[in-house]
C-alpha cells in the first residue's frame, strides 16, 4: 500500500474529514500553498531529522523556520540535522517535499508537531509524493495522528 493509500485509509477509518486533491508537482510549500489555493501558514512542512541517534518526523507551519537550538533543547540532544535525501529515501521511501505530517503507522518514525500548527483551523500537506494533497481540520489531524509530542520549536523568519 503506498504512503498516500495508507493516510487515506486512516483518515477514513478515523472519521477524518479530508479533501484530497491531485497537481502539479510542488517540491517547495509556496508551490503547494499557491496549488491548493491556501495560505502558506495552513502548510504543514514535515521534516525527517536525526536528534543524537535517532531519527523522528518533526511537522512546522510552512510559514515558520526551525530554530535548531530549540529544538535540540526540547529533545535534550545535543546534536540535530536534517536527513539526507538518502537516507530519507531508506527510512520512507519518499523524496524530499512528499513526506506528510506522520509518524506511525503511516511512517515508521516517532511524531512531534510544533504547537505552530494548530494556530490554524486546517492543516494541508503532500500526502506522500509532491502531486497528492491533503487538506483537513486541524482538530481532526490532532486527534488521528499519533503525535509523541507538541513541542515549541518554529521561529518567524
Amino acid at each position: 500500500m503506498s504512503v498516500l493509500q495508507s493516510i487515506l485509509a486512516l483518515l477514513d477509518e478515523n472519521a477524518g474529514s479530508y479533501r484530497h486533491l491531485s497537481h502539479e508537482p510542488t517540491p517547495t510549500s509556496e508551490d503547494s500553498a499557491r496549488v491548493r489555493g491556501e495560505p502558506l501558514a495552513l502548510g504543514g512542512k514535515a521534516l525527517v531529522i536525526k536528534a543524537a541517534d535517532r531519527y523522528l518526523v518533526l511537522v512546522i507551519s510552512a510559514a515558520r523556520r526551525l530554530d535548531s537550538g530549540r529544538l535540540r533543547r526540547a529533545l535534550g540532544v545535543k546534536k540535530t540535522r536534517f536527513a539526507s535525501a538518502e537516507e530519507l529515501h531508506d527510512l520512507t521511501g519518499l523524496v524530499p517535499g512528499a513526506v506528510p505530517p506522520f509518524g506511525e503507522p503511516i511512517l515508521p518514525l516517532p511524531l512531534y508537531v510544533d504547537a505552530s500548527v494548530f494556530a490554524n483551523e486546517r492543516i494541508a500537506f503532500n500526502a506522500g509524493s509532491l502531486t497528492d494533497s491533503i487538506i483537513m481540520p486541524v482538530d481532526d489531524y490532532r486527534r488521528i495522528a499519533s503525535i509523541e509530542q507538541v513541542i515549541e520549536v518554529a521561529r518567524d523568519d
